[in-house]
């Protein structure tokens, strides 16, 4: 038989007030309404619930022994319909997962891991690499966040743009070009290109056929790392973003120049599935990886 719940609230009130009228007033009601009520309960439960000793009323001993019952069912409904809308990251326990390219991951996870584990010592992340197809982890649940240059399409995602990356062509030191690149001497170089999923070309390709030009991609390979890796050992060109692959650049003692063509900015993009937008947690990480990103700006912007 459907129970009314709003049965729960009027008994709380009753228990409380041990007054059809006390409870009428706490529950905004006329007295008529809350003792109809009290009827209610009481051929519900076949007990009386409350009787009357003199001018007050008294409770059964049923009711004296689901007096506590009542309010923790009233407070636990009260917890569900209106959940907490904070985090305590101290006592946060929980396991992340951050997926994004090498070169962000490089770049973000000592600070993103030094920053959450310096608030919240229970949290545990994982960062995974970028997959070279389209897993469906954020669909199903297998990872929170994704970073990258890709917005979702679908309404079952949420996208938030962190911030911006320039392009820059990274080379050898001693590299040919390193004094002078024109847009006619980075499209005579032979290039590396980075792409989880081995492509062979990429916009930049596009806006150089509209000059005229072309360029020769020798490799495609799916990481930074090792892209750099073939250049640091060749006259290749990589074409990277500035500030996120910056780590990655320095580390193999390559220098670095700007793109010489009008191309927008990389963006940085933050995607996640819609069921995490008000969990609490989960927006914690968002502003833990807003933050980790703003300080890896500050700390590889150029100082001059």
């Amino acid at each position: 038989m459907p129970v009314d719940l709003n049965l729960l609230t009027a008994l709380d009130a009753l228990l409380e007030e041990r007054s059809v009228m006390g409870a009428a007033e706490r529950l905004h009601l006329s007295s008529p309404a809350v003792s109809r009520t009290l009827g209610r309960l009481r051929k519900l439960t076949g007990d009386d619930i409350l009787v009357r000793t003199g001018r007050s009323m008294t409770p059964t001993p049923y009711a004296l022994a689901i007096r506590d019952d009542v309010r923790h069912l009233i407070r636990r409904a009260h917890d569900v319909l209106t959940p907490r809308r904070e985090v305590e990251p101290a006592t946060l326990d929980r396991i992340f997962t951050v997926q994004c390219n090498d070169a962000l991951a490089t770049s973000l996870a000592p600070v993103l891991v030094a920053g959450i584990h310096a608030q919240a010592p229970r949290v545990r992340l994982r960062i995974l690499g970028e997959s070279t197809v389209d897993t469906g982890g954020l669909r199903q649940g297998h990872v929170d966040l994704e970073l990258g240059t890709g917005r979702p399409s679908l309404p079952e995602f949420r996208s938030e743009t962190l911030g911006h990356d320039s392009l820059i062509v990274a080379m050898r030191p001693d590299h040919p070009c390193g004094k002078n690149l024109d847009l006619s001497s980075y499209a005579a170089e032979q290039h590396v290109l980075v792409s989880r999923r081995g492509r062979l070309t990429d916009p930049i390709d596009d806006l150089l056929a509209a000059e005229g030009l072309g360029r020769r991609v020798v490799a495609t390979v799916a990481s930074l790392t090792m892209a750099l890796r073939i250049a640091s050992r060749s006259d290749m060109l990589v074409t990277t973003t500035a500030l996120i692959s910056r780590p990655v650049v320095e580390s193999f003692g390559l220098i670095t120049r700007p793109l010489p063509a009008p191309v927008p900015a990389a963006p940085i993009n933050c995607t996640w599935h819609q069921r995490n937008d008000s969990d609490a947690a989960h927006a914690w990480l968002r502003d833990q990886i807003r933050a980790a990103l703003s300080e890896i700006c500050r700390l590889t912007l150029p100082t001059g």
